[in-house]
């Protein structure tokens, strides 16, 4: 049984939230969970994000019934899911001139049989919470985590880096994407984190950590997006958590 929840928020100096998300019913066929953070002057990245998560959505629904539900399957689903959101979000920002160069981030969550399924694009996250355990599943698609890799900079550099939301990937900029897809255990009393940058720009993995472990279920997203307000609210934010009850 998978409980979740979710919220999204303004912030406190955005005129207009870009995000967009959606949480599966308890009784739908296909356990599903997308989050997307839109970019674009004008409306372009409110547009480019819900586009993303409407068209996923409905590619995931649409060909789950399909496909053998075995590992490779699902994987191939969900990349092609992605690849069709960008298709989808690329194609809009053609054809309409104040639309051009908008774009997306998208993170899917498909759980299956205690497994989670996961694509991702751009720097929105997955954490899991296992125990007294928090562990980021996603690399963040961006200049800065490039910087890290190679060692040219430290973590702690990255947090405060003045190019930190430089995105080295974003879905629906170019014509193709190729999205990272992964499959993570999703045993009993795990708990799936999905969110925005205007949450971890703001608060610590170890305060989600603590946040997560010691709110009831329900209350985390409100608490989560009330800490990044707090803490100046310079984005829109947004959350998802996702228990295997």
């Amino acid at each position: 049984m998978i409980k979740a929840y979710a919220k999204s928020d303004i912030g406190r100096v955005r005129e207009n939230n870009q995000d967009s998300f959606y949480i599966s019913e308890p009784l739908d066929d296909v356990q599903l969970f997308i989050i997307a953070d839109g970019m674009g002057g004008y409306n372009g990245g409110e547009v480019a994000s819900s586009l993303a998560v409407t068209s996923c959505k409905n590619y995931i629904e649409n060909n789950f019934n399909q496909i053998e539900k075995d590992k490779d399957s699902i994987i191939q689903l969900v990349a092609s899911s992605l690849e069709y959101a960008n298709m989808i979000v690329y194609e809009k920002s053609k054809e309409t001139e104040e639309l051009e160069g908008m774009g997306t981030t998208l993170d899917i969550c498909l759980i299956y049989n205690n497994r989670a399924y996961i694509g991702h694009v751009g720097d929105s996250r997955v954490y899991r919470v296992r125990k007294d355990f928090i562990r980021k599943l996603t690399q963040d698609h961006s200049y800065v985590q490039k910087l890290v890799k190679d060692g040219t900079i430290t973590q702690e550099e990255a947090n405060h880096h003045p190019q930190k939301n430089m995105l080295m990937k974003a879905l629906g900029c170019n014509a193709f994407v190729e999205p990272d897809v992964m499959i993570k255990g999703f045993q009993k009393d795990d708990i799936i984190l999905m969110t925005t940058d205007g949450l971890t720009n703001l608060v610590s993995k170890e305060h989600i950590f603590s946040t997560v472990k010691e709110e009831n279920l329900e209350q985390i997203p409100k608490k989560l997006v009330e800490q990044a307000n707090e803490n100046g609210g310079y984005d829109n934010i947004t959350v998802i958590v996702i228990k295997n009850i």
